[in-house]
């Protein structure tokens, strides 16, 4: 779903501010339209407003009214700046309304309209989600103009009113979070600066590249359809393995995808994997996969993800550990070693392999987090808080054939909380973007490092790295992208290789026992494969100290800002 909200104040940096912006504009009944709405400006006690007719006049024909000019020489807007908010008014973003209307039912949707309708509510200070829903599907639905910023506004059937305080909250939250990120992305430099310099390595240009495939080749993938009867949930298996085997046990990965994502999406990572002489399962995910995601688009269903998915993913890896051990003696003649399986996953992939690497939901820390007027830029947890609907049970997904986890932009901050992640104690990789919008790295991956209570672990973060996987976007989703002004997308090559390289050394270290495979865990080697326009950092678990330290010290004390203080043991 992230991939979908992907593609829909202050800056954590451009890319990230647009990515942001993009995110809200894709998310935000239709109703009559009144002429010449009013936009009320309340900062206590200043109440300002601005006729939408002073924006239509501005973008249509160029002139400055008296009104708006007003507003203008308050701002001190340039000529430079006056031409791009008309471009930035006229700019088109084709989004189909009947699915954007459908995604805004939904509960998800509805919880962030209503966040959302907090910050710009009806004059007099009721929410405003249903006349900015109503606004956007209606321009949306405007064969002739389309969805662009002024028609959004024409549409808004009452005055609307900006509570300047609140959104100066937000902005600053996005901006705490800004300087926090850059913070992590200045020490982890820094850290790895140091550690470089004590790293007894190979000379990586004269031994194995590992960016490239393995010997062992790749057989066809083949599909398997299982049926946990227990669950009475029927999936599907995506498996990918080596042509030919290598000597001794055949190591085993298990990968879950991401919420509105599909195990074909990961086929070229499970791909490198085998090449190297494992084998890959990667499950489909019912409840919260592509389809669960077209059925809402489509009408079937009011949900994006159905909330028993935090008790049916895990399962669901678990049970395909179980077959792979119903199928090892005959079909696998005994070979594969199933007593230490690593699980990888993307997002909500992240979440279920933490939960099978032990993790534990924490519903105190998830109902605080939640309960909270403002969440601050961080739209997992739309996903997250989903799970306050689960019964309050003590849930235990901890599958011991587990023995790694390695999760690329996981959810953890509020779902598990620092109680929850202390329970992991195998060997973790987690790896983050700087421009990530849907979990951002300072909250979401950062903290997860210094919480998780194993002397095995690593955070790797790409510089530019936004979540997704824009080469795999769809068509509609790659033209929101192209509204956005000045968006700077990642190299998503340059990623994959970073993807190819660490996937191998942690599963050969981690899940196949290869100590041969450890120099290519080092800050040296992140740094030999680093490319720009995104750079690779790595940091291991030494670095837990000085990352802690962010949330104390006084220059960098971003990221607590964004959750309340008691949510936070580290800057205590």
């Amino acid at each position: 779903m992230f991939g979908f909200l992907s593609s829909l104040k202050r800056p954590l940096n451009k890319n990230l501010r647009n990515l942001t912006l993009g995110t809200l504009a894709a998310i935000v009944t239709v109703l009559p339209v009144y002429a010449q709405s009013r936009l009320i400006f309340i900062y206590p006690p200043i109440n300002l407003s601005l006729g939408v007719d002073s924006l239509e006049l501005f973008a249509n024909e160029g002139v400055v009214n008296n009104e708006l000019a007003y507003y203008m020489n308050l701002a001190g807007v340039n000529e430079e700046q006056k031409q791009a908010f008309r471009e930035a008014l006229l700019k088109k973003a084709d989004l189909n309304p009947v699915e954007l209307s459908r995604f805004f039912n939904s509960p998800m949707g509805e919880e962030l309209l209503n966040r959302v309708g907090r910050l710009f509510s009806i004059q007099g200070g009721r929410n405003g989600k249903y006349p900015l829903r109503g606004a956007m599907v209606q321009a949306a639905f405007d064969q002739e103009e389309g969805l662009t910023l002024l028609n959004f506004l024409r549409y808004l059937p009452v005055n609307m009113q900006f509570n300047l305080e609140e959104i100066l909250k937000a902005a600053t939250y996005l901006e705490l979070l800004g300087q926090g990120t850059n913070a992590v992305v200045a020490e982890m430099k820094s850290i790895s600066a140091q550690t470089r310099q004590q790293e007894n390595v190979p000379d990586f240009s004269s031994i194995r590249d590992i960016r490239q495939r393995g010997d062992y080749g790749v057989a066809p993938s083949r599909r398997l359809r299982l049926f946990d009867e227990s669950r009475q949930r029927e999936f599907e298996v995506l498996l990918v393995q080596p042509q030919r085997w290598r000597e001794g046990k055949i190591p085993v990965i298990v990968f879950s995808h991401g919420l509105a994502s599909r195990p074909d999406d990961f086929e070229e990572d499970a791909q490198q994997l085998a090449s190297y002489g494992y084998v890959v399962a990667l499950p489909q995910h019912p409840g919260s996969d592509f389809n669960q995601l077209q059925e809402m688009l489509q009408g079937f269903s009011r949900e994006i993800v159905k909330v028993d998915e935090y008790v049916n993913r895990p399962q669901d890896v678990s049970y395909v550990i179980d077959e792979l051990e119903r199928r090892n003696r005959g079909e696998f003649e005994g070979r594969l070693d199933l007593d230490n399986v690593g699980v990888m996953g993307h997002s909500f992939g992240g979440y279920t392999a933490l939960a099978l690497a032990g993790a534990k939901l924490d519903f105190d820390t998830l109902e605080a987090i939640c309960g909270r007027e403002l969440w601050g830029p961080n739209l997992s947890l739309l996903l997250q808080c989903r799970a306050l609907e689960l019964p309050r049970n003590a849930y235990n997904f901890r599958d011991e054939r587990v023995t790694s986890a390695l999760v690329i932009n996981p959810v953890t901050s509020a779902v598990f909380g620092a109680k929850g992640l202390s329970q992991v104690k195998v060997p973790v990789m987690l790896a983050a973007g700087s421009n990530d919008p849907a979990t951002p790295a300072a909250i979401e991956q950062l903290q997860a490092f210094v919480w998780i209570n194993t002397d095995d672990k690593y955070f790797a973060l790409v510089e530019g790295q936004a979540h997704v996987n824009f080469s795999k976007l769809d068509a509609q989703m790659t033209a929101v992208l192209d509204s956005l002004p000045d968006l700077k997308l990642p190299n998503q090559k340059v990623i994959d290789t970073y993807g190819n390289a660490f996937l191998v050394a942690f599963a050969e270290v981690y899940t196949a026992k290869n100590e041969q495979f450890r120099p290519y865990l080092t800050s040296s080697y992140a740094k030999y494969i680093s490319r720009e326009p995104n750079p690779l950092h790595l940091v291991q678990d030494d670095a837990e100290v000085p990352l802690s330290e962010l949330f104390n010290s006084r220059k960098t004390a971003r990221i607590p800002a964004i959750y309340p203080r008691n949510i936070i043991p580290n800057n205590e």
